[in-house]
């Protein structure tokens, strides 16, 4: 971001090791001083986010040393990483002889930055799933691909969802014995859970894909499913058809980081796309501009945009969306949207989002989700949902689109009540969603109300005094859950004995959490072609631009399956890629 420091500092030559706390939990940090210069930032082992937070302090050490100094801006998308960073060489600093507030407030060099011309076949606007999935594709068809990323790091909002991908159609899944599958019967599933507001065209795009793109991705890209762990099951689907990378999506970012630069796509991190150039009725590059400030100008003869949604853009939130909790991808701001549009683009279904209604409220208006821990929480033990009346309203395994209507009916929160067993499993898989044991524990202490709601008893009755439900009726609730377990049928809401494996323990302690609406994907998008290259308003094909992943509106209509989001990104930026590098070809 900078060249050298105008203002040197003294310091005794040494090593100094101190240990602070980032957004995973204490991550340690090594700082070698000389006698006027910050030698070398290493950072131990620590439980960031490999693809983000532990790529962000890596990017941010290097900055302090080339800079000299602690005035560097922090990584967007790890602000808390950054600031432990920063903390850190501060403390090692003062003990070492130097100032740490001169250090914060050195002068910078301005860089002398020349104006960057490049040329590609195919851009590339966007780093995440269907964006890298966009740029290996393409240069494995001989194409010479850039891809632009505007975060310091690639892997998008796949690098933090829940790790599954649909596999219909495809070897794995027939390797493990389904047979009886089909796109037909996919469409039919997502039709359903979209509730009909599909585009019909891209839907059948996708099912008749995506099986083709698995098979691509493990056979030759060096991805891997996890089919010894068999398949997630779940209510949208009605064949087995979810499996789960592995390592999850962390597993799944590293998989295609490491496809993209063994692919020789030129990728510039930290360079966000600005502008789309628009020429005699033609899209022909883009302008971007990089975190130091170099303007880039880069001319291809086809354009990809991969930019995610725009969640984070509160002004072009509308409908139920504005009152849901987001705890979505900070670079999903729709600045791929509104470059599309500016060219004439036209869209669809800006009012519908991924709403789930597993999430916990940890600031106002924000939201973690808890969507990974619930699964093994309700179908291999005995946690169930409750109101606030502690009645339970639904089946806990039902289908999320089910389960969020009841959260919207019951004043935006419902109650998730466990025992021992079950807490144990849920906290278990918490970090899958980025919740770390320290903010549990802090969450656990503060017994006041606010939110999040996560509360500790040594009895059902206390439990839910804390959480401010009704313990008596809740107390009858257990017993009559308990009863439906010993008969294997569940009376009133039909919940399958396969989810009914034990019965809530006698004896606490017990936990209750809280489950509120929360969203990360937007549902709408730009329309495009079949060959997903973008429209205009009057339906007409815009030259030389294309679109990939959740920018594209309308194949799951409304709502999305579990697994489905991460293998439209990755269908998506295959066919995407193929169809943009035929018509570079041209």
């Amino acid at each position: 971001l900078c060249a050298f420091a105008l203002n040197a500092y003294s310091y005794t030559p040494g090593t100094c090791n101190v240990t602070v706390t980032g957004h995973g939990g204490p991550i340690p940090v090594s700082v070698t001083f000389s006698k006027n210069r910050i030698e070398m930032i290493a950072v131990g082992e620590n439980q960031e986010t490999s693809t983000v937070g532990q790529t962000a302090a890596e990017e941010l050490s290097s900055l302090i040393v080339q800079s000299q100094s602690l005035g560097v801006d922090n990584i967007s998308g790890a602000t808390v990483t950054s600031m432990a960073i920063i903390q850190a060489v501060a403390i090692c600093a003062e003990q070492f002889g130097g100032d740490p507030v001169a250090l914060r407030n050195v002068k910078i060099a301005p860089q002398a930055l020349t104006p960057q011309a490049l040329e590609a076949d195919v851009i590339v606007v966007g780093g995440g799933a269907a964006g890298q999935t966009a740029a290996i594709r393409s240069s494995e068809l001989g194409k010479k691909v850039i891809l632009l990323e505007r975060q310091h790091f690639t892997g998008g909002a796949a690098s933090v969802n829940a790790g599954q991908v649909i596999v219909q159609g495809s070897k794995l899944q027939k390797e493990a014995g389904v047979k009886d599958d089909s796109p037909e019967l996919m469409e039919k599933d997502l039709m359903a859970n979209g509730h009909g507001y599909n585009d019909k065209r891209m839907l059948d795009k996708y099912s008749h894909n995506v099986g083709l793109t698995i098979d691509w991705l493990t056979d030759d890209v060096g991805m891997k499913v996890d089919s010894a762990a068999g398949f997630i099951l779940s209510a949208e689907h009605s064949k087995p058809r979810v499996m789960a990378w592995v390592g999850g999506s962390q597993g799944a970012t590293k998989a295609l980081q490491a496809a993209v630069a063994k692919s020789g796509t030129q990728v510039l991190l930290g360079t966000p796309a600005e502008k789309l150039i628009y020429e005699n009725g033609k899209v022909i590059g883009v302008k971007a501009k990089a975190a130091n400030g170099t303007e880039y100008t880069i001319y291809a003869p086809s354009i990809i945009l991969a930019t995610g949604g725009y969640g984070e853009n509160k002004e072009m939130l509308i409908g139920d969306l504005q009152n849901a909790l987001y705890y979505g991808d900070k670079s999903s701001n729709g600045e791929g949207h509104k470059m599309a549009m500016e060219v004439g683009a036209d869209t669809q279904l800006m009012d519908k989002g991924k709403i789930y209604p597993n999430g916990i409220e940890i600031a106002p208006g924000m939201a973690k989700s808890t969507a990974a821990a619930n699964i093994p929480a309700f179908q291999k033990h005995s946690a169930i949902l409750v109101n606030k009346e502690g009645k339970r309203v639904t089946n806990e395994t039902d289908t999320n689109h089910a389960i969020k209507e009841k959260v919207v009916h019951n004043g935006g929160t419902l109650y998730m009540f466990m025992d021992k067993n079950s807490w144990a499993a849920f906290t278990k898989e918490l970090k899958t969603n980025g919740i770390t044991p320290q903010e549990l524990d802090k969450w656990l202490l503060d017994e006041t109300k606010k939110p999040p709601i996560i509360m500790e008893g040594t009895s059902i009755e206390d439990v839910a005094k804390k959480a401010g439900v009704n313990g008596a009726e809740l107390h009858k609730t257990v017993e009559k859950y308990n009863s439906y377990v010993k008969a294997g049928k569940d009376e009133e809401f039909g919940r399958s004995p396969t989810f009914m494996l034990e019965p809530v323990s006698d004896t606490g302690p017990y936990y209750i959490v809280e489950q509120k609406p929360r969203f990360a994907t937007t549902m709408g998008g730009v329309k495009t072609t079949e060959d997903f290259q973008i429209v205009n308003k009057q339906g007409k094909p815009i030259p030389g631009l294309y679109a990939a992943g959740e920018i594209v509106g309308g194949a799951m209509g409304d709502d999305s399956p579990p697994g489905g989001n991460m293998a439209w990104a990755l269908t998506s930026g295959k066919l995407a890629a193929e169809s943009a590098s035929k018509a570079a070809t041209k």
